[in-house]
């Protein structure tokens, strides 16, 4: 019979022992109000909007063999691009190995997952010890309940970042949403590479439940933002009801509608959503993710329509050769483009 590990309605396991974890919780806040502007927190710094004319689209992808290999050899001949159903013109390809990495750590501290608070502590710190290169890729922590909050600016200094994602404590709401696009819009600015080439890839890791009771952003404006700023999303649940561990990998046998936003936010946005047990089930995903980073392509096509009018435009990219499988995102937003304040090259802009 197969084993199927359903967590109960009121969970079992407390991290730590129930006294210590209740004392060092964050109060339990209440829903965001409008106190007066002398008690008010400093709002999370807003990335400038600058204008400029974007003509390209920019999509980022893996390729992967049906032994779930990388396939780091392939050509322009080898892909299509299709927009709203309609072939382009491929105009732009490269491969992009071994680039930089600017990656945002995304913790939910909010009071729904306090119980797993001490998983996503370590699932986030195992994550950073293997895939972060010294003096080469940097990342920055940020948690969210009420509202996001940068816990650590970039830095490539892993013990740094774990020290300060080690002294989180959980309570509050959920503003999931608010979270995403914040840390997408810090990611649009990161710092750029050193040396001759600049460009760099970003990277969002998003440990949390996939529920937001908070949010003043919708979940269609945090893929917004994240499109724009040429974000990919990994997201790690951290809902283990319904895990089987009778498959050679965890596997959810039913989603909650916490697991469908994050399968949509990184459907969306070409990453991986994983639905682990124990934070020990990740250690290869994470070694594949660091893999997946530095295995990548950057297609490129003219927009077909530049006018800036909201709609969203579906992207289908193919490769053009049996037993390969594609992981791209699956369209844009048309808005009026943004980007960074120094001149990005083509592999490192933050648009369409």
């Amino acid at each position: 019979m197969r084993k199927m590990i359903v967590a109960a309605a009121a969970v079992l396991f407390f991290v730590g022992n129930a006294g210590s974890a209740f004392a060092q919780q964050k109060p339990v806040r209440s829903p965001r109000t409008n106190p007066p502007a002398a008690q008010q927190k400093t709002p999370l710094k807003q990335a400038p909007t600058l204008h400029v004319n974007v003509r390209l689209v920019h999509l980022v992808a893996a390729v992967m063999d049906r032994r779930n290999k990388f396939v780091t050899n392939l050509n322009r001949s080898d892909f299509k691009v299709f927009e709203d159903g309609r072939q382009q013109p491929i105009t732009q390809f490269s491969r992009q190995a071994d680039l930089p990495l600017r990656i945002g750590m995304l913790l939910d501290t909010s009071n729904s997952i306090r119980e797993r608070l001490h998983f996503e502590k370590d699932a986030a710190i195992d994550f950073l010890y293997n895939v972060i290169r010294r003096n080469k890729d940097q990342a920055f922590a940020m948690t969210f309940d009420n509202e996001p909050e940068v816990i650590q600016d970039y830095t490539d200094d892993v013990g740094q970042l774990s020290s300060v994602i080690q002294k989180q404590n959980s309570g509050g709401g959920t503003a999931l949403n608010d979270a995403i696009y914040a840390a997408s819009q810090k990611l649009m600015t990161a710092p750029p590479a050193t040396g001759t080439n600049p460009d760099i890839r970003r990277v969002l890791v998003l440990i949390s439940d996939g529920d937001d009771n908070l949010s003043d952003h919708t979940l269609t404006d945090a893929i917004q933002m994240a499109d724009r700023a040429g974000v990919s999303i990994y997201a790690i649940s951290t809902n283990n009801d319904w895990v089987t561990l009778d498959t050679p990998t965890p596997e959810k046998l039913h989603k909650s509608e916490g697991d469908k936003v994050l399968e949509e936010l990184s459907d969306e946005t070409g990453g991986r959503v994983f639905f682990p047990y124990r934070v020990d089930d990740l250690a290869q995903s994470f070694l594949d993710i660091g893999n997946e980073l530095r295995s990548q392509y950057l297609i490129g096509y003219a927009l077909p329509n530049p006018d800036a009018n909201g709609e969203f435009h579906r992207v289908d990219l193919r490769v053009d050769r049996k037993g390969l499988t594609v992981r791209s995102r699956k369209g844009y937003f048309a808005t009026a483009p943004v980007t960074s304040p120094a001149p990005a090259s083509a592999g490192n802009s933050p648009q369409h």
